[in-house]
């Protein structure tokens, strides 16, 4: 059975950092891609970083240079580091896979396995 599990998530003051995890379960990281995603209270949700079957990454310009994603593929986990964090990265944030393809794509409603979300707060 194909699963997502994310954790990591919680409160953390302005320039702070987190590590976020997804475990995955029922398939290998080398099968399909992961991404993060996140929604914010009364926002729709956004793509965050996408790391592809081949290890191809991809970032939303408002965390560029900021979050870094990477796979343990001995884990079978994909890690979003989020480093100088903003009041604005306040969201739950969610791992997802596509089973249609192989490389990152855009569209949310390709994504058809999702994790169960974990908050993170950045607040003073």
């Amino acid at each position: 059975q194909l699963q997502l599990v994310e954790s990591g998530g919680g409160l953390v003051q302005p320039g702070g950092s987190l590590r976020l995890s997804c475990a995955a379960s029922g398939f290998t990281l080398d099968s399909w891609p992961i991404g993060w995603f996140r929604q914010a209270s009364g926002m729709v949700r956004e793509a965050v970083s996408c790391i592809s079957s081949s290890g191809r990454k991809t970032y939303a310009d408002s965390v560029k240079g900021r979050f870094a994603i990477s796979g343990d593929n001995a884990k079978n986990t994909v890690y979003l580091q989020m480093n100088s964090l903003k009041l604005e990265d306040t969201a739950v944030y969610y791992c997802a896979t596509s089973t249609q393809f192989r490389e990152c794509v855009d569209a949310l409603d390709s994504y058809d396995y999702w994790g169960q979300g974990t908050q993170v707060t950045v607040s003073s």
